[in-house]
Formats: C-alpha cells, structure tokens, sequence
C-alpha cells in the first residue's frame, strides 16, 4: 500500500502535463502583460498571449538568464506592481550587482509549501526537530528551510551558519534529529561531533543538505561521523522561489522535483536543443504559477540528467540526477574541459583519502599547471603519502586526460567553510 502524503500530490504523467500546459499559459501571459521586460523579449520572439496551444510550444520560447537579471537591477523580471511585493531575497554571487528577485503574498505561501514536501519526502514527523544551520538575510536559505519546517509543523531551530561552539551544544541539549545545511558544514559537524566525543549525546538521524556539488565519499563520510540513517541532497535556487525545488527520497535514485510547479529541461548549454535522455546537459526552467518575478525558460547553468521511469519510493514526481556541477565552473586546463566534480570522482576510488580536496591552477613560464591537494583519511598512514600521490596523479592522467601535481596532506589541513567550500583557486591571470 502506497504512502499517504499530506503535502506531496500523487498526480499521473497526464495530470502533470495538464498543469503544466495551464501554468505554461498563465506564466506567458501574465509576464507579458506585467513585465515590460518580458514583453520587450517575447515580442522579439514572436510570442504574445494567446501563442501557446500545447507544451511543445515551450521550445519556441527565447530562454531567458542570469545578465538578464542584473541588466534588470534592481527589480528584474518584476510582473505584478511595486505594492504587490510583500518581500525580496537576493542571489548569493560575490561579484557585481547580487540578482534581486520579488515575491508576493502567494509566492511565499507556494514556497513554503513546496518546501513542507520536501520534509515530508524525507520521512520526517511533526515529532522531529529540525536545526537550521544555513545563512539567513538576503539569500533564501535559512528563510526558505524554516518556513518550511514551520509549515510542516516540525520544531525549528534557526541557528544559522558558523557559531560552531552554539551549534554542538544545541545538538547535545535540544536533540535535534534532522539538520539543514550544506555538504561542506555537514562534514565539519560530524568531524567536531567526533572530536568532541558528542556522538553517543546528539540524536541526528536525518542531514537535508545543498547548496554545492558533493562527492559520494563527502557524504558517506558526515552520514558516518553523525551516525545518521539517510541524508538526502536538496536543490533550488534564488530565481526560482529557492531551496525546496525538489529532493531525493528514501531510495536514493535521484531527485524529485515538483513538476506541477516548474517544467524543467535538461539542454545542450551550447546548442541549446534538447539532449537525449539519460546525458548530461543544462537545467532549463520555466515557472507556472510565480507571480513577483515568473521564470520562462531560465537557464540555471546547473548541470544534470533526467531519469526516466518511475521511481520505487512509489512518488510519481518526475526525477533527476543530483546537480553534477554547473556549466560556469568548467575551468580549460591546456585545452581540456574540466569540472571540479571530476577530480572529485577520481577520488572516490582511493579509500585511504578523505572527501576534502582542493585544485589550484597557477602559469609559469607561459604554461598552466595544476596542483590538487587531498587530505589522507584519519585512520589511514602517512608513510604511503607518496606513493598515493602517484597513484592520484595516474588516476586523474587515466580519467581526464591531464597531468597533475598531487600532495597528500594531514587530516583536516584544507580549509573548512561552513557555506560552499571553494574547491578550485584559479591564479593565473594574476601570473
């Protein structure tokens, strides 16, 4: 007997394509009726309201992107007046202009509730307790998970990120049994809980994690320091509401997204056309019921793959992979493409590294050279560094097809971050 949901519908492939096809209508009109950007972009592609009769309809309109955003500064994409807008939030980019997004009354109320899906399909009850440690203000983290823990109906605690010492007691006092935070805090958690001797004092069993890419070895390694049952891989994004887009459940074969809520693409980030099921290409999203800032054909620059079929966990929420990376991390390292989560995959295969590890590029004398650090595992012994830094450099020559400069280096010698850790130092424009 299959699992009854509160918040997640059970909706048939015809009934989310009739949603869709609704919200795809709405969203088209509506933006071109209140954005006088969205009119400017339609009309240059032909389209005004009324153009859309079917889903195949969505290739015909232009994708829209993040320069669209900040061209549009301080309000992009805004379709509903100025008093219409009970709040904004804000990209999380440290350069230029942050991408500000609107939202109204209704927006917040979908967010939340897409959120409490999210809870839901984590297993979670109203009993648990759900510690909030990602950042609040501006960017839609903290805001995104503790609405909607609160309107799941869990005990939040909203901490936020840093304040290391707060944050162990808290998971020693309070009990929290889930926890919200990126890859990177997760495993600094479990390597403090583990430091501390809190292991058999903290009752986790759940971490809902996000915001950066993450290796299998990263998360196998916090879901073993915390003691945890599951940890489940959250995606989302500032324009598009933000986290709580969608999550893996508890078979762990990919990410649910909330389908009767956004389309999504997967496209060739050069050609734009659609890949073949299975490959890896761009994620491409379109609203379908946003009101302050719609989406239509948005590129996220994030990197993944759609799966077919449906999924043993008995939801009917289409899947995709976890984020494999994203198309503007790629870094050219003598004429090869290269994305962080490659390196990340080769070490995967060497049981005597931890997850922690970190790329720098630099140019001497005209040429590039690259130089990855990685952290030995604690329990594994120093007197091989050398000879693991060989194999880790064949390893990388074999998978990628590039030499590298590898070091072996003392556990817990990188740095920690408790946000997005910062995997490539890229210095050779400053050579």
């Amino acid at each position: 007997m299959s699992r009854q949901y509160r918040f997640i519908p059970q909706m048939t492939e015809e009934q989310i394509a009739e949603r869709q096809l609704e919200g795809l209508r709405w969203t088209v009109d509506h933006a071109y009726k209140g954005s006088p950007f969205y009119r400017n972009h339609l009309s240059e592609a032909g389209i005004e309201p009324g153009c859309i009769q079917s889903l195949d309809d969505l290739r015909t309109l232009p994708v829209t992107t993040a320069d669209h955003l900040k061209q549009g500064y301080p309000f992009p994409l805004l379709s509903v007046p100025e008093r219409d807008v009970v709040r904004i939030h804000g990209s999380s980019g440290t350069t230029g202009k942050r991408k500000i997004l609107s939202y109204t009354q209704k927006d917040i109320d979908v967010w939340k509730d897409m959120f409490a899906r999210c809870y839901e399909l984590a297993g979670l009850t109203r009993e648990d307790r759900v510690q909030v440690c990602v950042g609040y203000g501006l960017w839609t983290a903290g805001a995104g998970f503790q609405l909607g823990s609160e309107r799941f109906g869990a005990m939040t605690l909203p901490v936020g990120p840093g304040l290391l010492e707060i944050q162990l007691q808290i998971l020693e006092d309070l009990k929290p049994t889930c926890l919200c935070s990126t890859a990177s805090m997760a495993l600094l958690m479990g390597e403090q809980v583990i430091k501390h001797g809190l292991q058999d004092k903290i009752a986790l069993k759940r971490v809902i994690f996000g915001g950066e890419a993450h290796s299998e070895k990263m998360r196998k390694q916090f879901e073993e320091s915390l003691g945890l049952e599951h940890s489940f891989d959250i995606t989302g994004m500032t324009e598009l509401y933000g986290p709580g887009m969608g999550l893996e459940c508890t078979a762990h074969e990919g990410i649910h997204y909330w389908a009767d809520m956004y389309i999504l693409e997967v496209l060739d980030p050069v050609t734009l056309e659609p890949v073949a099921p299975g490959e890896l290409g761009e994620m491409v999203v379109t609203s379908l019921c946003k009101e302050g800032s719609p989406l239509i054909r948005y590129r996220t620059r994030d990197l993944t793959r759609l799966i077919p079929g449906v999924c043993p966990c008995g939801v009917t929420m289409p899947r995709h992979e976890k984020i494999q990376g994203r198309s503007d991390d790629m870094f050219i390292f003598r004429g090869v493409n290269i994305y962080p989560g490659q390196i990340a995959e080769v070490l995967e295969s060497f049981s005597e590294l931890s997850a922690e590890y970190q790329i720098n590029l630099t140019r001497r004398d005209g040429l590039d050279h690259m130089a990855v650090k990685v952290e030995r595992a604690p329990e594994a012994n120093y007197d091989s560094d050398t000879q693991l830094a060989h194999a880790v450099s064949d390893a990388v020559r074999r998978h990628i097809l590039v030499r590298s400069e590898v070091q072996v280096v003392n556990p817990g010698e990188l740095p920690r971050s408790f946000a997005k850790t910062k995997r490539v130092l890229d210095d050779r424009n400053e050579d």
